[in-house]
């Protein structure tokens, strides 16, 4: 998942495409849910290799144990996470962003598993992961559903487990949609809720409609209570 609603020629869904789950404040708007940014090509944040920064990450040891992508897309990161040996599970609300990463992964020959799931209800995975990566999701939410997915996310990461969380930043020309504050990110992220921001680092987020990607934060969270 990425940034802002990409549906090109699909016209507004009849009927009740959320599939019984509560819209989010993003698709609300839109009208359309997430799964409709696939339908039509690739979406913006589906730039066909894993974002750069999670490349470095991985070089410097970063993942460690059990790892799950949430808001996989069509899985770029988890692909090169689970090349290197990491068990992965990939999570998206987009079956149809799935559906194109289990074929990737038939035709690449890698183990990988993928979950249709919410992010917003992770605990319904009934399972914990000693690192989590967020490559583009935290940013697509409001604040009320910041805060919720940071309580989502604890329930699925171990204590002294490790979120890493790559989104658009509020610093810089040439922003992505729903760019994050730093303020906005450690207020969901916080000792109280049983987190603590180890850094947060200006980063780049590559797209497919910005030629050297556009600004982004790239935090460490350490989870410290179950």
């Amino acid at each position: 998942m990425g940034g802002d609603q990409h549906v090109g020629g699909s016209k507004r869904l009849a009927g009740n495409p959320f599939k019984g789950r509560q819209p989010t404040s993003h698709e609300r708007i839109k009208g359309v849910p997430w799964d409709a940014s696939y339908h039509d090509g690739p979406a913006p944040w589906d730039v066909g290799h894993p974002q750069p920064a999670i490349v470095r990450l991985a070089s410097e040891g970063a993942f460690t144990g059990t790892v799950l992508d949430a808001g996989c897309g069509t899985g770029e990161n988890a692909f090169y996470l689970a090349s290197l040996g990491l068990s992965v599970l990939g999570v998206d609300v987009a079956e149809t962003a799935l559906t194109i990463a289990r074929k990737k992964a038939a035709d690449r020959g890698i183990k990988i598993d993928f979950a249709e799931v919410d992010a917003l209800e992770l605990e319904r995975l009934g399972r914990t992961f000693d690192t989590v990566v967020d490559s583009g999701l935290f940013h697509t939410f409001d604040g009320d559903e910041q805060i919720r997915y940071v309580a989502s996310l604890a329930s699925v990461t171990k204590s002294g487990g490790t979120v890493y969380v790559l989104c658009f930043s509020d610093d810089g020309p040439e922003t992505g949609p729903h760019p994050v504050s730093d303020e906005a990110r450690r207020a969901a992220f916080n000792a109280s809720t049983g987190w603590i921001v180890l850094s947060i680092e200006p980063d780049r987020v590559q797209t497919n409609f910005h030629d050297n990607g556009a600004p982004a934060w790239l935090a460490t969270i350490k989870r410290t209570a179950t």
